[in-house]
């Protein structure tokens, strides 16, 4: 029955899907991913684009809600955290996929250099202005971790004045604001955004609900003394506190997902503060040279007192980042060099250990009439240091290589193909490389992985459509073995899929969207558990993914956002025999968004997981964590002056 309802939407898709009638035009939508601005139809690698327009409409309130709801990213909350989610992207699993893509925020790289998923709780919807994923390719651009693509998260420049506010059940509260004024010689922008909730679930044993508190400020400049050269500094403070649940049975989940279950909850407090500056300056009319420099300094304190083992720990991080490209572009060709570094340190009471990257690389774009070639090398040295207190220092590095090929074919307005090849690596982070802070860990290396990827865009007047098929070969992917508590490889392991999106304007008030990916992530071989893993399934991957949007304008301001979110059972988290009597259960969300525009008004409200489907995450058997299992609703409203 599965399998025909699949099969169904699929068809469906391929036939009569679609989104919002400003977002239709597959022809108007740009990449520039790989730094060279392209319309989406004439790209070698495979994009999905989600535009300002498409965040509003969906009702959305954070960037967490918006990647699991409306994106092909299979996207989990920190086992409740959802401001560090955990982010599956072609089949690396929601446990460690996070560490294989790269995600950028203006440039600026994401990636920590432990476990610590991405931030991304400190970036505040309201101010993304599109969000680009690249998949199975990046690996020239972003270097280390960008096997199974990038995301790139680009902000707005902000004119005039917004203000923004929602109440909801179970204590939500969010407020925005943000002001900016714009000339001919410079742009300066602001703002301030908070979100927070009195928790989800019952009190725990110690009388403490699963609260979350968000604050973040941003300022941004952007300066033009002459037409040759623009210069732009930005900088962002954010606070985030969250405490969040512990694991339960499957029959106390089953009973009650509220229930605190006898848990004491993990505390968790970020505090950041980031600087960025950089310039573009025209060299010619044809070579531009740009430079950007970043840094981050970020703390993290965790603590859970939970019995038998409460256990508390404070991190201290230190990021500095620059960014170097030299680009030409004229009428057919498009070439860059460039080198970046990240200097990653890590401080915490017992040692200081550090990751540093620095790569060189080159992509260059050539196009004849119709045909769009490719290519792209990347070299990077990784450094390791460890300094213990009172301990003996270490020191080891890796030189790592990446390359991509790729061409596009557009046969007419409406038919491309396109095809890559790409080749992409991971260096270990600080907690695998070395053995929980006790020296390196021999059995570990750096992943490799070759992806090839063949897809087409086909664009009609009212419906713009795009398949993607992929295989990657991998050797050494990086995982825990639960079975030893040993960070090491896989020897040899594999993935392949179909990926669809297909937007459809039924009329000029009503259009359907969907996306489906179907995704298989298998091992082949794996020695150090004596065989016993090879042939199975990589656990945490679910085979579909759906997502579904109708999007309705009954009014001439008014408008409807239905969405239904839908991820295939996967094995637990900790399932590399495939043998557990539990499964990952499937993830399912109904969500609803209204609005109506008065004037300079914006009054909205959003139902999230209508029919309040049980989600959770699945580490091994009645070890469950609960996440997105109540109905949630909010009513607020946008004024714009």
């Amino acid at each position: 029955m599965k399998k025909t309802i699949i099969a169904s939407l699929v068809g469906l898709a391929i036939h009569s899907s679609g989104f919002a009638a400003e977002n239709l035009n597959l022809d108007e939508v740009t990449v520039k991913a790989n730094r060279f601005v392209r319309k989406d139809t004439e790209t070698t690698f495979a994009s999905e684009i989600h535009t300002a327009a498409q965040i509003e409409s969906s009702g959305a309130t954070t960037l967490y809600d918006f990647l699991a709801q409306q994106t092909s990213l299979n996207v989990l909350s920190g086992f409740g955290n959802k401001a560090a989610p955990l982010i599956n992207l072609r089949g690396y699993g929601n446990e460690n996929g996070y560490q294989n893509v790269a995600i950028t925020l203006d440039g600026q790289r994401l990636n920590n250099i432990d476990l610590t998923p991405q931030l991304l709780g400190a970036i505040p919807l309201n101010d993304i202005e599109r969000i680009e994923i690249s998949k199975g390719s990046g690996s020239v651009i972003y270097g280390d971790g960008a096997a199974a693509g990038a995301i790139q998260i680009y902000t707005k420049s902000k004119t005039g004045v917004s203000v923004t506010g929602s109440l909801g059940n179970y204590g939500q509260k969010s407020g925005y604001i943000s002001a900016g004024i714009a000339s001919q010689y410079f742009d300066i922008s602001a703002s301030a955004a908070d979100d927070s909730h009195d928790g989800f679930s019952k009190k725990d044993i110690f009388g403490q609900h699963d609260t979350f508190d968000s604050a973040t400020q941003n300022v941004k400049l952007k300066f033009k003394p002459i037409d040759a050269l623009r210069v732009k500094a930005e900088a962002t403070s954010a606070r985030i506190s969250t405490y969040f649940v512990g694991n339960m049975s499957e029959a106390e989940f089953k009973d009650n997902p509220r229930q605190n279950a006898g848990n004491a909850y993990t505390f968790q407090r970020y505090e950041t503060n980031q600087w960025r500056l950089g310039f573009e300056y025209d060299i010619s009319q044809k070579m531009t040279v740009e430079y950007n420099h970043g840094n981050e300094d970020k703390t993290s304190f965790f603590d859970t007192p939970q019995p038998p083992f409460p256990f508390s720990q404070l991190r201290d991080y230190d990021y500095k980042n620059d960014d170097l490209t030299i680009k030409y572009v004229d009428a057919n060709l498009r070439a860059l060099i460039g080198y970046q570094s990240f200097d990653g340190a890590l401080q915490r009471t017992s040692d200081k250990t550090s990751k540093d990257n620095s790569g060189l690389f080159a992509q260059a774009e050539y196009q004849i009439n119709d045909l769009t070639l490719s290519t792209g090398a990347r070299h990077e040295r990784v450094i390791y240091n460890f300094a213990p207190v009172g301990g003996t220092k270490l020191k080891k590095d890796s030189n790592l290589e990446a390359f991509d090929l790729g061409v596009n074919y557009k046969f007419s307005r409406e038919l491309s193909i396109f095809t890559n090849f790409n080749q992409a690596f991971q260096a270990p982070d600080l907690d695998r490389f070395f053995g929980f802070g006790f020296g390196f860990n021999p059995n570990i290396v750096p992943a490799k992985s070759q992806t090839f990827n063949i897809g087409l865009n086909h664009v009609l007047a009212n419906n713009r459509l795009k398949v993607t098929a992929f295989h990657t070969d991998l050797e050494n992917e990086i995982y825990l073995d639960i079975a030893t508590f040993n960070n090491t490889n896989i020897d040899a392991s594999h993935k392949y899929g179909v990926e669809v999106q297909d937007y459809f304007k039924f009329n000029n008030q009503l259009g359907a969207s969907l996306i489906y990916n179907y995704t298989r992530a298998k091992i082949d071989r794996e020695d150090s558990a004596g065989g016993a893993y090879n042939g199975k399934d990589l656990p945490g991957v679910p085979k579909h993914t759906v997502v579904t949007n109708l999007n309705y304008q009954f009014l001439n301001h008014a408008n409807l956002n239905f969405n239904h979110t839908w991820r295939a059972k996967a094995y637990a988290f900790n399932d590399f025999e495939n043998n557990f009597n539990q499964k990952q259960d499937n993830y399912e969300s109904t969500n609803l968004a209204l609005s109506y525009q008065y004037k300079n008004f914006n009054f909205f409200t959003v139902i999230n997981n209508i029919f309040e489907h049980k989600n959770s995450i699945q580490v091994q058997d009645d070890a469950i964590y609960p996440i997105d299992f109540v109905r949630t609703w909010r009513v607020g409203m946008r004024a714009d002056f």
